[in-house]
């Protein structure tokens, strides 16, 4: 299976139906006259979230979809049936961007949300509509008018109240096993996690929230190395970031400038996203001797000048995770309600996610147009480039 998070389709809404030019000529009838029918209202294309879905790859096979089109009048004031509405299932969290105007259409974060991405044509009128008191026998007709058609690009983000950011190897997969439900792969290499993962983390009855763990970023990402920084988008609507940071990194690297240099990358990805509020988890804290923990920890935090909360787990055994899981349900539940008393911070917010949406979608688009400079200028007979050979490709087989 092959995790896709962007595709461009061209959708097109049905034409209306022609109006009908008819008179009504019978035997035994003496009076005759108009009957021309009004055409029928071309089919209208919708997009519709579906939470069985969590990928956009049926949208890299077949670009085009097309409604139908109405059908025309006909004589004895019969009007032509209506063309029938394309309905499109795309996963829940897909954002949709006219790709002509660059305008946000909408964005479906609700299973079951319906968005009209094209207007279906109107149908044309038949002769009987024209029919008047000095014209008895109109000749008129209306045409239907064209289905309006449109340029998309479907912007998949999944949806996370917590999002995990780290290098690889951090333990981001393993914390969210740790906490969730969620089996992601976890292996002793680096770049184990490909695509994102989420997990619902029940912290009693009734409370729970959804956490996202995105690949690992290294320092250049922003610039193309290892799997890039495309996958930061995930994270726009999250609430919460939760650093994690190996505090004993195998390659004796040092855990400050770690995370520095992923701070960096994610203020070259968003600015606005890199003032989200971020936890510092200073995780594998089991791999210190236990009389040298809290100084290992400490001058970590003391190197980094870190003025926000700082949780010691292990996200392997488990030691410190419930903790952090209750404190996390604690600031989402405050969060969420200040939003519903006071709508100037709801409203902020909305603007905030709108305004990292904005910045994701244009350093994207520009790692984009870098890569595809570069690989025509290692290549310029290759005339088979696409943006497809940038996704990553998952093949799940049983173990």
């Amino acid at each position: 299976m092959k995790f896709v998070d962007e595709a461009t389709i061209i959708v097109e809404a049905g034409k209306g139906g022609h109006g009908c030019l008819s008179f009504r000529r019978e035997k035994y009838v003496p009076k005759g006259g108009p009957d021309g029918g009004d055409g029928g209202d071309g089919g209208s294309v919708y997009l519709e979230a579906d939470d069985a879905l969590n990928t956009l790859i049926d949208y890299r096979f077949q670009r085009k979809y097309k409604a139908q089109n109405g059908e025309p009048g006909a004589g004895r004031n019969c009007s032509g049936s209506k063309g029938e509405d394309m309905v499109l299932p795309v996963p829940v969290g897909t954002t949709v961007v006219d790709m002509d105007t660059h305008e946000v259409l909408g964005d479906l974060t609700r299973a079951g949300e319906r968005l009209k991405v094209a207007q279906g044509g109107f149908h044309g009128l038949g002769n009987t509509r024209f029919k008047s008191s000095v014209n008895r026998a109109p000749r008129q007709t209306t045409p239907g008018s064209e289905g309006e058609a449109r340029n998309l690009r479907l912007e998949l983000k999944v949806l996370a109240d917590v999002g995990l950011l780290g290098m690889p190897n951090a333990g981001k997969s393993t914390f969210i096993r740790a906490v969730s439900a969620a089996r992601p792969k976890v292996a002793n290499y680096p770049f184990t996690t490909l695509v994102p993962n989420l997990g619902v983390v029940s912290v009693q009855a009734h409370q729970s929230f959804v956490i996202a763990d995105i690949p690992g970023l290294i320092e250049g990402a922003a610039e193309g190395a290892g799997l890039g920084i495309r996958f930061l988008k995930h994270l726009v609507r999250t609430r919460l970031l939760l650093h994690l940071v190996d505090v004993a990194p195998y390659d004796g690297s040092s855990p400050a400038e770690s995370v520095q240099a992923i701070a960096a990358e994610l203020e070259k990805f968003s600015e606005t996203l890199s003032n989200r509020e971020r936890w510092l988890v200073l995780n594998k804290v089991d791999m210190v001797a236990e009389e040298d923990r809290e100084a290992h920890c400490q001058a970590i935090i003391d190197e980094l000048d870190w003025q926000g909360p700082v949780f010691r787990i292990s996200a392997l055994s488990g030691e410190g995770t419930k903790p952090l899981t209750q404190a996390v349900m604690r600031w989402i539940e405050a969060r969420a309600e200040e939003e519903s008393q006071n709508p100037e911070v709801a409203e902020q917010e909305r603007q905030r996610r709108a305004q990292m949406d904005e910045e994701a979608r244009a350093r994207i688009e520009a790692e984009r147009a870098a890569r595809r400079a570069a690989r025509k200028n290692d290549d310029d007979d290759d005339d088979d480039f696409d943006d497809d050979d940038y996704d990553v490709e998952v093949v799940y087989a049983p173990e």
